[in-house]
């Protein structure tokens, strides 16, 4: 072991610590962000419009108001529709961990049912996007190959080119696609939830909807032949990723031959070893 202590004392060593900690966090993220989505929630059982009230009521209103009509801690919803409703609250973003803060997607807390309900009580007071039917949002019945012009040029500059997720302006971010049914992928281009763009069915028809939905959905079961995906950037990032990351792993080889080399003596001034 005394090789190993050794070598833990070089300032290469660090470098080398540090490089493999940011291989080993590369990797892990990786891993969690290309799991397969989780499977669409049935859609479409008829709503409760009372029961939806009632629970409106009782778990919304101290933010929304008892009317749906708006406070000063949250905007009102007459109008905003079943889809904005379905949307967050299927994703667990509503109701809201806090106040005035971007909602990430979380635990949901009611039942399909339950967010029909409420949905159906909303869409009541005034209208607004309703839930698509499972016709609409089947990916089967896309065309991913025009999915994936779409989504290249409406979303990938926000979601990335396999809708890994990514960063936005002022702290915010654009969340991964990987975990969204169907169903939240078309109520999200709906209502535009957060920082995202409306994209109303005259913005994008039905069926452009449906070809992003089946895009989506494919880039999860397709193999990637090139190894490490790094979020399907394109065979050019990948390969400039690679390079710089050989050239760092160049350089800590660099400055561990040098501190090998270093002679820790000190030396007179001239050059000379001192006695």
């Amino acid at each position: 072991m005394s090789w190993i202590n050794a070598r833990r004392r070089r300032p290469a060593a660090g470098y080398a610590a540090l490089l493999l900690g940011l291989v080993v966090v590369a990797l892990v993220y990786g891993s969690l962000t290309s799991r397969g989505g989780v499977s669409q929630a049935a859609v479409g059982a008829q709503p409760d419009i009372t029961a939806g009230k009632d629970l409106f009521q009782a778990t919304c209103s101290s933010c929304h108001g008892l009317e749906a009509q708006g406070t000063s801690q949250a905007p009102s919803l007459i109008g905003a529709g079943a889809a904005a409703v379905y949307f967050q609250m299927s994703t667990g973003r509503m109701p809201a961990k806090e106040v005035g803060a971007e909602n990430e997607r979380g635990p949901v807390t009611f039942t399909p049912q339950q967010i029909e309900d409420i949905a159906g009580y909303v869409a009541s007071l005034g209208g607004g996007p309703a839930i698509p039917t499972a016709e609409q949002v089947d990916p089967r019945k896309g065309n991913p190959g025009v999915g994936e012009e779409l989504f290249s040029a409406n979303c990938a500059q926000c979601h990335g080119f396999a809708g890994a997720g990514g960063a936005l302006t002022y702290g915010k971010d654009a969340p991964p696609l990987t975990r969204a049914t169907p169903t939240q992928i078309y109520t999200a281009m709906l209502t535009g939830p957060e920082a995202m763009p409306v994209f109303d069915d005259g913005a994008l028809p039905p069926e452009a909807k449906r070809d992003i939905i089946a895009y989506i959905t494919q880039t999860r079961v397709e193999p990637n032949p090139g190894g490490f995906s790094l979020g399907r950037t394109g065979p050019v990032t990948e390969g400039l990723v690679i390079f710089l990351g050989g050239l760092g792993f160049l350089v800590l080889i660099a400055l561990w031959i040098t501190a090998r080399r270093r002679d820790p003596r000190p030396t007179g001034p001239i050059g000379t070893e001192q006695k």
